[in-house]
């Protein structure tokens, strides 16, 4: 009995420490997606001091940097009677929010002036505590350099605790660098700052050994991979091109927690040699890796959909949580937490992976028994699945907040949009495919979706249950949006299904609280009795809030369900028909750009739901609901509807805006060149959108799989007009 719950005891706690989320060093500045002017930072002036800016932002130098590839800029003159200011912002994203806690202050400076000691800035460091700013007293940056030497980066080292009259619990509160003008000597000063961040209080100090390194070469951009296996003690892999053959540059720098790197040139029928190293916490490097050698190559419009398909596939294939083998909510990010919903667009995405032949039909059979042996042990609430689930214990992770804590049937939905198309593929008579399907048909009928109307006599079914706090979000699902799936996959049940009368009752009910729920979401009347039948931009739109809404209305639900040739009572031809409107609306909308939005046009559209400079927000073809910001997945995952006009976007994102947006996992999640920002991150549901719906537009693979399973067929002849 001892031993039994020793060995309880140490399982409890494994899987307590195992559910700990990796910890991100505290930088505050590395590099610049884009060129320009840094989005994270201010400045200012007052003549007749200045300091460099553009919109009140600092600028970027690619010519000068410690860590590859650029630095910033600080040119400014500081006079008498006058001032300026400047500061770096944390650059905070979706998932960053455990950071390792600090003891100093660490920077490189660049002197490339006629500069004193007493002429550097001044410096402090500011907070944000429950939205709450403060800000340190100011001290001098020369008072922590030794001999000043011009063009040579230099180490500042400043102890926290120098700086006064600030309080914070932990360092991760401290979200901002400031500088500002210390003396009056009237000269033009140039300093380039590089790598500001919190120095851990624990540095590892073994250095890790260069791994192994590929390569593999497309048309504007190289992609290198290695094995990420002992580089735990690396602060950094350091990526070396050479353009001749025998000198080597530092391009860029990667985190190791990855084990690739896309290095995009713009240069096609270019020859590259490349290698890494490691790089230490003191930032010295181990010795380099092998060399690769790689060609770069003009590409068919077939082999750029294979391209960004394949790079949105390993999004789920690399990039996956290592226990479970399901996706993250968003890369960087939190590692451990897996997303339900953007997992089943994974699923799909893998399977379409195997037919394209990225991996193998045996690779993917043993992720695959990895993923549903892992749901079948997950916390589950009468069968639904939560929005976000840690990756080692199979337990909730309450992502956005202690009120959800238990299931969320809109992300279960998406989650067996993928499942059920798997229980398709995986056909083959063997002990494995068999293990897959099973197990698949168990979850799937275990899941009591009567339980989600709430009440016997609901007409609608419900987004949230809390184990512990019921009903407390209290959301019902309305159409016209992205959750018309549940109330399909609800009624396909072989047993706990609903009624197919719910589709009308709930998803397009008429009733005037679905009215009112439209009419309030989507601050207009059109559309709101879930019938629309305006014209928009030239088109007709049947179905529809406003002009259709976020552009992913059109894909969440249709990744597997088949919308050709299927209509219901308020489409006027099929539901495909209908969806390609929507698109063709916001087309028509990024072409007209009537906010004069820098990018729009034809080959810059599709509104949708991304990361946004101001958190993740939904933007759509109205002039009062968009602010510029651009996600890639909106244009190429509407593919199936608008063949020329979607590859048009593809093929500018890339040719044109590959610089920055393009990198490991194909296209990150959004942009604005309205204020020269891009997302620094790669969404699991924009990257299962691309990868899905790419196959669908070529072979209609996915469609097909999930269509072909009986209940979804039963379901189908009971719902809709063919």
């Amino acid at each position: 009995m001892k031993k039994l719950l020793f060995f309880i005891v140490i399982q409890l706690l494994f899987l307590r420490l195992g559910a700990q989320e990796p910890e991100y060093d505290h930088i505050i500045f590395d590099n610049s997606l884009m060129t320009g002017c840094y989005y994270y930072s201010k400045a200012d002036y007052k003549s007749p001091s200045y300091i460099q800016n553009t919109n009140n932002k600092l600028l970027v130098s690619e010519k000068e940097f410690f860590t590859a590839k650029n630095s910033l800029l600080f040119n400014y003159t500081s006079a008498s009677g006058g001032s300026w200011s400047a500061s770096v912002l944390f650059r905070d994203w979706r998932g960053k929010d455990f950071i390792k806690e600090g003891k100093s202050l660490d920077f490189w400076l660049l002197i490339k002036s006629e500069t004193k000691k007493e002429e550097l800035p001044l410096i402090a460091i500011g907070t944000v505590d429950k939205n709450e700013s403060k800000v340190s007293s100011f001290i001098n940056i020369g008072k922590y350099i030794g001999t000043i030497e011009q063009e040579k980066w230099i180490s500042v080292c400043i102890p926290l605790t120098e700086f006064k009259n600030i309080n914070y619990t932990h360092t991760k509160e401290i979200k901002e660098v400031l500088f500002k003008q210390s003396s009056q000597d009237g000269k033009e000063h140039t300093l380039y700052i590089d790598q500001i961040e919190l120095a851990p209080i624990n540095k590892p100090t073994n250095i890790a050994s260069a791994p192994i390194i590929k390569a593999k070469a497309y048309e504007r951009h190289v992609d290198l991979w290695w094995d990420k296996a002992d580089l735990q003690n690396a602060k950094y892999i350091k990526i070396y091109r050479s353009a001749n053959g025998s000198e080597f540059v530092p391009v860029g720098i990667q985190d190791p927690f990855s084990t690739r790197y896309t290095d995009y040139s713009n240069e096609p029928n270019k020859t590259f040699k490349y290698r890494i190293t490691c790089v230490n916490y003191d930032y010295s490097e181990s010795q380099p890796s092998n060399i690769v050698e790689a060609t770069t190559y003009d590409m068919t419009d077939e082999e750029l959909l294979t391209m960004v398909q394949e790079a949105a596939f390993r999004y789920f294939w690399d990039g996956a949580e290592s226990q479970s083998g399901l996706g993250l909510e968003n890369i960087p990010g939190r590692r451990n937490m897996i997303a339900t919903g953007a997992s089943g667009f994974g699923m799909m995405g893998m399977i379409a992976g195997v037919e394209r032949g990225f991996i193998t039909r045996q690779e993917a059979v043993e992720r695959f028994k990895r993923i549903v042996t892992f749901l079948d042990r997950a916390d589950t609430f009468h069968g639904g699945y939560a929005h976000f689930i840690d990756g080692i214990t199979g337990k909730v992770e309450p992502f956005f907040g202690n009120r959800d804590n238990g299931a969320d049937m809109v992300e279960t939905s998406f989650l067996f949009q993928g499942l059920l198309t798997a229980r398709q593929y995986f056909d083959k008579n063997n002990t494995d495919e068999k293990f897959i399907r099973d197990t698949i048909t168990k979850l799937w009928e275990n899941i009591d979706w009567r339980w989600y109307k709430k009440t016997e006599d609901s007409k609608y079914l419900y987004w949230h249950w809390s184990p512990d706090q019921g009903w407390v979000i209290n959301h019902k699902l309305i159409g016209w949006n992205e959750t018309m799936i549940t109330y399909l996959l609800a009624i396909a049940s072989p047993t706990h299904g609903v009624s197919p009368d719910m589709y009308y009752s709930g998803w397009a009910s008429q009733d005037k609280e679905a009215y009112d729920y439209r009419a309030d979401w989507g601050q207009t009347t059109d559309g709101a009795k879930y019938y629309n039948g305006n014209t928009y931009y030239g088109v007709k739109l049947d179905v529809g809030v406003n002009t259709g809404g976020p552009i992913f209305f059109t894909h969440f639900s249709f990744f597997g369900f088949d919308p050709r040739g299927l209509k219901d009572k308020y489409t006027s031809k099929d539901y495909f028909d209908n969806l390609r409107n929507i698109a063709l609306i916001s087309y028509r909308y990024s072409i007209e750009n009537p906010n004069k939005r820098l990018g729009f046009g034809s080959g810059c559209w599709g509104l949708t739901a991304s990361e946004s400079p101001w958190g993740y927000a939904a933007a759509e073809a109205m002039a009062h609901h968009e602010y510029g910001t651009m996600s890639p997945a909106g244009a190429i995952a509407s593919i199936p509807y608008l063949t020329e006009e979607s590859m048009d976007a593809l093929k500018n994102y890339y040719r044109n805006f590959g610089t920055f947006l393009w990198g490991e996992y194909g296209f990150r999640d959004a942009f604005n060149l309205d204020i020269n920002w891009c997302s620094n991150i790669y969404m699991g549901l924009s990257q299962g959108s691309i990868a899905t719906m790419i196959e669908n537009y070529r072979t209609g693979l996915i469609w097909k799989l999930f269509m072909k399973d009986p209940d979804i067929q039963k379901m189908r002849d009971k719902v809709f007009i063919k």
